[in-house]
C-alpha cells in the first residue's frame, strides 16, 4: 500500500508521478554521478549485490566529494520546494511518518529480499515525512548567508545554524563510514539526509533509461479493443499513394519563405520577459497585475480662480460703478455684459447672501463632470534648442539695408519696372499713362513716353545690344525703341522692328484674327493688338521670343511671339484654371504657367506637360524662378511665399508668411544669392537664398531685412521690385508714384 499524505495523495507507489519528479530534482549532480559509475559496472547482477559492489566503490569517492560537503545549489531548491509539498500538520501525515520510519528499520535489519517485507519496499525516506523545522516561508536562504541563523521558527526564535564539517572531517567520516556516499545535505533545514536502497534502486533505473519501479512492466501485450468480426471492408482499399512517402515541395518553399521572413526581421517572436526578483511584501497578490499605462490616474480638478478686489465686500470707491454706468449695462450685450457688480458693506454680518450660489456650485461640479479631462506631459524642452541653427545675416553680405536714391516724376501708382541687362537704365510703367526711362546713378529722368490708356507692364530686352522696351496697355502690347545704344545697335533695332501691316490668322484656319501686327503711329515701335486685356509680357533668354498673358483668353491665354519673323503662336489651349503669370527658363526650353491655384511646367519643343507643381495657396499672385533653373518662388495674394525646389518635389519646399498683406511681385538676383517679395503692406523683404551644386544638399533660406519707406495709398504699398543685375541693390516701385533704390 502506497502511504496516503495529509493532503489526500498517495506517495510511494509504483504509478505516483510525483515521487518521481521529487526524486529527480532531490538528488544533486555529484549523487547521480556516483550512481551512475556505480551502476555501469555489472548491469547483469543481482540488484542487491549490485548494492553492496557499489557501496564499497562509492565510498571512495565520497573521499573526494567530501570538499563540496555534499553540497548542490539544485539539490538545495529540490530540497526545500519537497519539503513545503510534504509539509502538513495533521495527525495523519504524523502516523503515515512514523509508520515509514518503522517500515525502514525493518528493511535495513532484514537484509533480505525486496519482497519479504511490503511496508519496507513501499517506504520512502523518513526525511520526506517530517514536516520542516524551518519555517520562514518562501525566502531565499541566500540572505542568511552572513548571518548564524537560517530563519525564525514559529515562536519567533533563530533557528541557529549547525556547524559544520571541514575538509578533513569529511575525509575521515568517508573512510570510517562506508555509506557516507548515501548522504546529502538539506541546507533549507540544516541537516543530512540518508538515502535508500530504494531510491537508489530507482536513480539507477532513470540512469539507464528505463522505468523508475522494477515491478512495472512497460511492455504489456497490446490489447485490442475494436472487434473486427463481421465489419466488411473498410471505407477504401487502394494502396498509400506515392506522395505520402515524398517530401512535399510546397511545404519546403513555405519554411524557406518563412526563414527568410525571420532573418529579414518581417516575423518577430515575443522575448520573454525576466521575472522580477524583488517584489512588493505589502502588494496584493490576488489582484491582477495592471500596467501603469492602464490604470486610472487621478487627475486633479482645476482650482477656482480667487476672488479680486472688485470682489470684496469693502472695496475700493474706485471699483463701485455709478448709477449711470449700471444703468449702460442694460443696453450692452449679454455677452458684455459685466458678470458681478461690486457693491460696498460697512460690516461683514450685513451681507446678504449670494443669490446664484448653489447654482453655480452646481454648474461647477456638471463641468467638471461632463468635461473628459485626459493627463498632458508636459516636456521641458528649451525653445531655443528648436530653431534652426541659421547663420547670422552679418556673415551673408552685401544685401541692401538702406535707402540710398529717389526716383520722383510720376504722379501715379508706379505699376512696374524693368532693369536693363548692364544696369545703366530702368524703365517704369505708371496708371499716369506714362513710360519714363531713368539712369540708375544720377537718378535723372531720359525720356518720357505719354499714352491713352494706363500702362500695367513693362520688361526690358533682356540683350545688351537690343535696348527696345515691351510695354502692355489694355489689349495692345508696344515694343518700343528707347534710343539707346550705338548707330549700329539703333539701326538693327529700326531694321527689327520695322512691319507691315497685317494679321496673324488662328491656327484653327480661321479669318479671326488673333494678334495684329502693325507699325505705331506715333512712337517708334511695333504695336501688337489682341483681343482681350493683356496683363503681362515676359521675354526669353536670347530676346527674339516674348510671352503675353491674357487672363480671360480661355484657350488663347497664352501666346507666343516671335520679333524677328513677327509671328504669334499659340502652344496651349487647354489651361485648367485662369493663367496669372508666365515665364521661360533660363537656358532650357521650357515654359512655366501660373494659374490661380497650381503651377504648370511645359516642354516648348514636344508641347508636353512635364510637372505640375502643387501650392496649396488660395490665390497665386507672381512668379520668379533662379537664375540656375532648378528652383522657383512663388508668392501669393495670401501673404504666403513658397519656395519649390524641381528635382526635389513637386511639393513646396518651404512656405514663408513673412507679410501681413498680399504679395504683389516676387524677384531673383542674378549673380547673387538674394531673392526679394514686396506686398501691399508697405515693405519689401529681402532673404538670402543659397542652392548647392550638390544635389543632397538642400537649399539654405535666411531672412536677411525689412525694408520700408513706401507709404501706403488707397490700400496699395509696394507694386513691383527688381534687382540689380550686377550689384546687390534692389529697386522698389510705390503706390505713392515713387521709386525707392535700396544699395548696401
Amino acid at each position: 500500500m502506497a502511504n496516503q499524505l495529509p493532503n489526500g495523495g498517495f506517495q510511494g507507489g509504483p504509478e505516483d508521478p510525483k515521487l518521481l519528479t521529487k526524486h529527480k530534482n532531490h538528488i544533486s549532480n555529484e549523487i547521480w554521478t556516483r550512481v551512475s559509475d556505480s551502476s555501469g559496472e555489472d548491469e547483469g547482477k543481482d540488484p542487491e549485490a549490485e548494492e553492496i559492489d557499489s557501496e564499497d566503490e562509492l565510498s571512495l569517492k565520497s573521499d573526494s566529494s567530501g570538499e563540496d560537503e555534499g553540497k548542490d545549489p539544485e539539490a538545495e531548491e529540490s530540497d526545500t520546494l519537497e519539503d513545503e509539498y510534504l509539509s502538513s500538520g495533521d495527525d495523519e501525515g504524523k502516523d503515515a511518518s512514523a509508520a515509514s520510519e518503522s517500515a525502514e528499520v525493518e528493511n535495513d535489519s532484514s537484509g533480505e529480499d525486496e519482497g519479504e517485507d511490503l511496508k519496507a519496499e513501499e517506504s520512502d525516506s523518513s526525511e520526506d515525512e517530517v514536516s520542516p523545522r524551518n519555517t520562514i516561508g518562501n525566502v531565499p536562504l541566500e540572505w542568511y548567508k552572513d548571518e548564524e541563523h537560517i530563519g525564525y521558527d514559529r515562536d519567533g526564535k533563530k533557528i541557529k545554524k549547525k556547524a559544520r564539517k571541514d575538509m578533513l572531517d569529511a575525509f575521515l567520516a568517508s573512510t570510517d563510514d562506508s555509506k557516507n556516499w548515501r548522504k546529502l545535505y538539506d541546507e533549507y533545514n540544516d541537516e543530512e539526509i540518508d538515502l535508500t536502497k530504494d531510491e537508489i534502486k530507482i536513480i539507477r533505473q532513470l540512469l539507464r533509461g528505463k522505468t523508475p519501479h522494477l515491478e512495472v512492466n512497460p511492455y504489456e501485450p497490446y490489447v485490442d479493443w475494436f472487434t473486427w468480426d463481421g465489419k466488411g471492408h473498410p471505407l477504401s482499399n487502394a494502396p498509400e499513394p506515392k506522395r505520402r512517402f515524398i517530401p512535399s515541395k510546397w511545404e519546403h518553399k513555405k519554411v524557406v519563405e518563412y526563414i527568410r521572413k525571420i532573418r529579414k526581421g518581417l516575423i518577430k517572436f515575443e522575448k520573454k520577459k525576466e521575472e522580477l526578483r524583488f517584489y512588493m511584501i505589502w502588494d496584493n497578490e490576488s489582484a491582477p497585475t495592471e500596467k501603469a499605462s492602464q490604470r486610472l490616474s487621478h487627475i486633479q480638478a482645476p482650482k477656482q480662480n480667487l476672488p479680486g478686489h472688485d470682489e470684496s465686500y469693502n472695496p475700493s470707491m474706485e471699483y463701485i460703478p455709478t448709477q449711470e454706468e449700471i444703468n449702460s449695462y442694460q443696453l450692452m450685450y449679454e455677452e458684455d455684459r459685466p458678470k458681478f457688480i461690486p457693491r460696498r458693506y460697512e460690516r461683514y454680518r450685513v451681507i446678504p447672501a449670494h443669490e446664484k450660489l448653489l447654482r453655480e456650485f452646481f454648474d461647477r461640479c456638471l463641468d467638471l463632470y461632463l468635461c473628459p479631462r485626459s493627463r498632458k506631459k508636459r516636456i521641458n524642452i528649451d525653445p531655443e534648442s528648436l530653431k534652426p541653427k541659421l547663420p547670422s545675416p552679418k556673415d551673408l553680405k552685401p544685401y541692401p539695408v538702406t535707402c540710398f536714391l529717389e526716383y520722383r516724376g510720376h504722379s501715379s501708382f508706379v505699376l512696374s519696372i524693368s532693369m536693363e541687362a548692364s544696369g545703366q537704365w530702368i524703365a517704369s510703367g505708371s496708371s499716369d499713362r506714362t513710360v519714363r526711362v531713368w539712369e540708375v546713378a544720377t537718378g535723372r529722368c531720359f525720356r518720357v513716353w505719354e499714352f491713352d490708356v494706363p500702362v500695367q507692364h513693362v520688361a526690358w530686352n533682356p540683350r545688351p545690344e537690343l535696348p527696345i522696351l515691351a510695354v502692355v496697355m489694355g489689349q495692345e502690347v508696344l515694343v518700343l525703341n528707347l534710343g539707346l545704344g550705338t548707330a549700329e545697335e539703333q539701326e538693327k533695332v529700326k531694321e527689327l522692328l520695322h512691319v507691315e501691316a497685317h494679321s496673324v490668322p488662328d491656327d484653327n484656319g480661321e479669318n479671326q484674327s488673333v494678334v495684329s501686327w502693325s507699325q505705331h503711329d506715333k512712337h517708334d515701335g511695333i504695336k501688337l493688338k489682341h483681343f482681350k486685356t493683356v496683363s503681362l509680357v515676359a521675354w526669353q533668354c536670347k530676346g527674339d521670343y516674348f510671352t503675353t498673358v491674357v487672363p480671360s483668353g480661355d484657350s488663347r491665354a497664352i501666346m507666343l511671339h516671335q520679333l524677328s519673323k513677327k509671328q504669334t503662336h499659340i502652344p496651349i489651349r487647354k489651361l485648367h484654371g485662369l493663367p496669372v503669370s508666365a515665364i521661360f527658363h533660363p537656358s532650357r526650353p521650357t515654359f512655366f504657367i501660373a494659374t490661380k491655384r497650381v503651377v504648370l511646367v511645359y516642354d516648348l519643343k514636344k508641347i508636353r506637360l512635364l510637372k505640375k507643381l502643387q501650392t496649396g495657396l488660395r490665390e497665386i499672385s507672381s512668379l520668379a524662378i533662379h537664375p540656375g533653373g532648378d528652383n522657383l518662388i512663388i508668392g501669393s495674394r495670401e501673404g504666403k511665399l513658397c519656395w519649390f525646389d524641381l528635382d526635389l518635389s513637386s511639393q513646396a519646399y518651404k512656405t514663408l508668411k513673412n507679410h501681413s498683406k498680399d504679395i504683389l511681385n516676387v524677384a531673383f538676383h542674378r549673380s547673387y544669392p538674394l531673392f526679394t517679395s514686396c506686398s501691399d503692406d508697405c515693405t519689401a523683404q529681402v532673404f538670402h537664398g543659397m542652392v548647392y551644386s550638390d544635389l543632397n544638399q538642400n537649399p539654405l533660406i535666411v531672412p536677411l531685412k525689412v525694408l520700408q519707406g513706401h507709404k501706403s495709398v488707397d490700400g496699395r504699398g509696394v507694386m513691383d521690385c527688381k534687382f540689380h543685375p550686377k550689384q546687390p541693390w534692389l529697386f522698389t516701385a510705390g503706390a505713392d508714384s515713387v521709386i525707392r533704390l535700396y544699395c548696401d
